[in-house]
């Protein structure tokens, strides 16, 4: 006897099946979220032949944040704004790659209710060796639909963004996204070129065995970041330690296991980088949501990430973001050497 066949649903029928969760949208959300699936699909397409084509390597610019842009980078950064800017319904969007945000003028979105926040292609350092990347965004609502966006629009706290997800090219593509109703995760499948749902209602573990921080600026880190890595290193069986040292240098692949295995991502400040390194409206803002929803927990080491109010579209912060548990005691550790 054959053994029935699996439904799949993918990541479009996904977003109908959803769209009553939105009241106060009329479609505009699910049509958003369905133009970054497309793009995230093209430039999928483009990293997975990058080793065959002349899109490796440096373009001899830098961008806003005076890092080397890569070939890739560029590309992905022009066809998400491509995208979003053909659906009409954004009309902004601030990204890692742009010093100033980038208005949409077109007669169909000028009037869009939505700005997206977006890092196109996190950990682009990793790009020449052949490791995961991805990329990062987060969607607002317009302040006002009815006057000119502005970077009011964009400095919003994380806690007014609709939707958030990010994408990672790896070993397999995935795209996974909030809209404050749970996390759920989708896997490209090539054979039919979908987005197919693989990874329904993600939850984070409240604890892990993974500390995932660069141990080579440990000598920067404040004290309080060096004894709880102290503490994540010694013997104790009772506790499950040692923990595992996994760093990848990829933002959103190193979250992306700690999502689903249970850990605790670093990124604090350090003497040469005080206010930390990672961007909040488009790097740290998105993912705090994500987990959040997801069970988990995201701070600065002192204060919610979703609840901090940008003050510039390139705004720096420290990052704690995982597991419950671990980012809670990791905050008791700076608590201590504060006091």
């Amino acid at each position: 006897m054959n053994a029935p066949k699996r439904s799949v649903t993918t990541l479009g029928q996904f977003i109908i099946e959803r769209q009553a969760d939105f009241p106060y949208a009329k479609g505009e959300l699910s049509r958003l979220l369905r133009d970054i699936g497309i793009a995230a699909k093209i430039v999928n397409r483009e990293v997975n032949k990058a080793g065959l084509v002349d899109i490796l390597g440096e373009m001899g610019t830098s961008n806003v944040q005076g890092e080397e842009q890569k070939k890739l980078d560029v590309f992905a950064n022009e066809q998400f704004i491509a995208a979003l800017g053909s659906g009409g319904e954004c009309c902004a969007v601030a990204s890692e790659e742009n010093e100033e945000l980038v208005a949409i003028s077109t007669d169909v979105s000028k009037n869009a209710k939505y700005v997206v926040c977006i890092d196109p292609l996190d950990g682009s350092s990793n790009i020449d060796v052949n490791v995961s990347i991805g990329t990062i965004f987060s969607i607002y609502r317009r302040l006002d639909p009815n006057a000119p966006v502005t970077e009011a629009d964009f400095l919003q706290p994380g806690v007014n963004q609709v939707a958030a997800g990010y994408i990672i090219f790896g070993s397999s593509t995935m795209l996974v996204y909030t809209t404050g109703k749970g996390v759920n995760g989708f896997t490209l499948d090539p054979s039919i070129g979908e987005f197919c749902l693989s990874h329904p209602d993600m939850k984070v573990p409240n604890s892990g065995k993974i500390y995932s921080v660069n141990e080579g600026n440990a000598m920067q880190f404040p004290q309080g970041v060096r004894d709880y890595i102290s503490y994540c290193q010694q013997d104790d069986k009772a506790t499950g330690r040692p923990y595992s040292s996994r760093y990848i240098g990829s933002l959103v692949a190193d979250f992306h296991r700690n999502l689903l295995k249970g850990g605790i991502y670093i990124y604090p400040p350090t003497s040469k980088a005080p206010s930390g390194k990672l961007r909040l409206i488009y790097e740290c803002n998105p993912l705090a949501w994500i987990v959040e929803q997801a069970g988990g927990m995201a701070s600065d080491g002192g204060q919610r990430i979703l609840e901090k109010k940008p003050g510039s579209l390139h705004e720096r912060t420290p990052l704690f973001i995982g597991s419950k548990d671990m980012v809670r005691h990791a905050e008791q550790f700076l608590t201590q050497n504060r006091g």
